[in-house]
């Protein structure tokens, strides 16, 4: 199910920013901290597109691996505790793409009700 799952913008943000042929690997944001700040020690801060695109990446794998996780806990490969987990963590990452989406939207509207 989790297949037919596409986010063509962050696909194709996803796939300009990768050299050909590379694959595409669960990409997890670290924790904020002082030191992960970009350009806190120095360093290029990340493109905001590259940022969105990992978070995409990410919580499409994690869907995918709750969904992998209740099939193999039907098929009597997985433990409980597993599959629960594994639908937690996709329940969480699903609830956390709705947030950002949610924001997004109310600020584009803020933005389009600004006077020019």
């Amino acid at each position: 199910m989790i297949e037919a799952l596409t986010l063509s913008a962050f696909d194709l943000a996803a796939a300009s920013s990768r050299p050909e042929g590379a694959s595409v690997q669960r990409a997890t944001l670290p924790p904020v901290t002082g030191a992960a700040v970009p350009g806190a020690d120095g360093a290029a801060p990340a493109d905001f597109g590259q940022i969105m695109a990992s978070f995409a990446t990410g919580m499409r794998n994690d869907l995918r691996a709750g969904e992998a996780a209740a099939i193999a806990g039907i098929q009597g490969k997985a433990s409980t505790q597993q599959v629960v987990e594994a639908v937690m963590s996709a329940e969480q990452s699903l609830q956390t793409a709705v947030a950002i989406r949610d924001k997004v939207v109310a600020a584009y509207l803020e933005l389009s009700r600004m006077a020019i």
